[in-house]
C-alpha cells in the first residue's frame, strides 16, 4: 500500500518507458503494483531487459492479461558486456522476434563503475548497434560519465539506425546538445527530483524540445528524494510516475496534462505501441 500523499493521479493517461518490475522487490506484490499504476493512470509500460534472465521474464510478463499494457526490451546492460558473446547475441536476436518486445537495449556505455572493462562495452554496443540497423527495432540506450564515446559510436551509425532514446538521462548541457543533435529522444526519472545531485538537470529538461521528452520510473531505483511522504522500504514503483511528470510541468512551466500528452504521444510513437485515452 502506498500513504494517501502518494496516491497520485494524473490528469492524462502516461506511459512509463522504464521499469525494471523482473526485480526481486516486485516478486510478491507484482498484481498490486501494476493495480497501483493502472488507478494513478498508467496505460502502459515497458519493462527493461537487462541480461538473459530479465529479458526472457520481462518478455514473459507482457503475455499477461494486466491493467496496465506491458512491452518488453531485450539487451545487455554494460555493466554486463563482459559477458557478451556469440550465444547471449543470439539470444537477443531472437528475444526481438517476440510480438512483447518492442526495442533493443538496455545498451550503451557506463564509465561510472567500469563493471566491465571500456573495450568490452564498446564490442558489446557496437553489437547492439548492428542489430538495431537490422531489425530497424529503435534503441533503448545507457549512458554514464561515457558521452564523447558514446556521441561518437552513435554518430558513426545514425544513418543505419532508426529512433534511439537515452534512457534516465543524467549528463551535462553539451551531451545533451549532442544527442539532441542526432535527433534522439531523452528519458527522465525522479534523478530530477534529488537535490544533491540533479538540480542541474532542472535546468537542462527545459531545453528538451516536447517531441523529444519521455518520462520513466526506472523503478525499483531512483525513488524522488522531494516526495510529500516517506515511503517504507523506499522502492520506487510505477504509481509514482504523476509526480516525476509534476516536477517536470513545473521546471518548464507547462501543465501536468501537457507532459502527460506530450509524453505519452512520445513514447506511442517511439515504440509503436498504442495506449488507452
Amino acid at each position: 500500500m502506498l500513504p494517501d500523499a502518494l496516491c497520485f493521479q494524473s490528469p492524462a493517461p502516461l506511459i512509463d518507458i522504464g521499469a525494471n518490475l523482473t526485480h526481486e522487490s516486485f516478486q510478491k506484490d507484482l498484481d498490486d503494483v501494476l493495480e497501483r499504476a493502472a488507478q494513478a493512470n498508467l496505460t502502459a509500460m515497458v519493462l527493461t531487459g537487462t541480461d538473459r534472465a530479465s529479458i526472457d521474464a520481462s518478455a514473459e510478463m507482457t503475455r499477461r492479461d494486466t491493467p496496465v499494457a506491458l512491452y518488453s526490451t531485450a539487451g545487455l546492460h554494460p555493466h554486463h558486456a563482459g559477458d557478451f558473446d556469440d550465444s547471449l547475441r543470439h539470444f537477443i536476436e531472437e528475444s526481438l522476434t517476440h510480438p512483447g518486445v518492442v526495442a533493443v537495449g538496455e545498451c550503451g556505455l557506463d564509465y561510472h563503475r567500469d563493471f566491465s572493462s571500456p573495450a568490452d562495452q564498446r564490442r558489446a554496443f557496437e553489437a547492439h548497434l548492428e542489430m538495431a540497423a537490422r531489425t530497424r527495432k529503435p534503441l533503448f540506450l545507457h549512458e554514464r560519465d561515457a558521452g564523447s564515446d558514446m556521441l561518437d559510436m552513435l554518430r558513426q551509425w545514425r544513418d543505419d539506425i532508426g529512433p534511439a532514446v537515452v534512457h534516465c538521462f543524467t549528463g551535462d548541457k553539451q551531451t545533451l546538445y549532442g544527442y539532441l543533435d542526432l535527433d534522439l529522444y531523452i528519458g527522465q526519472t525522479g534523478w530530477l527530483c534529488d537535490e544533491r545531485r540533479g538540480q542541474h538537470l532542472r535546468e537542462l529538461v527545459v531545453d528538451i524540445p516536447d517531441h523529444r521528452l519521455m518520462i520513466e520510473t526506472d523503478c525499483p531505483y531512483l525513488l524522488p528524494r522531494n516526495l510529500p511522504a516517506k515511503l517504507k522500504g523506499r522502492r520506487h514503483e510505477p504509481a509514482l510516475l504523476p509526480w516525476i511528470a509534476r516536477e517536470i510541468a513545473l521546471c518548464r512551466g507547462v501543465g501536468e496534462a501537457d507532459i502527460a500528452r506530450s509524453t505519452t504521444a512520445n513514447a506511442q510513437r517511439f515504440f509503436g505501441i498504442s495506449a488507452a485515452t
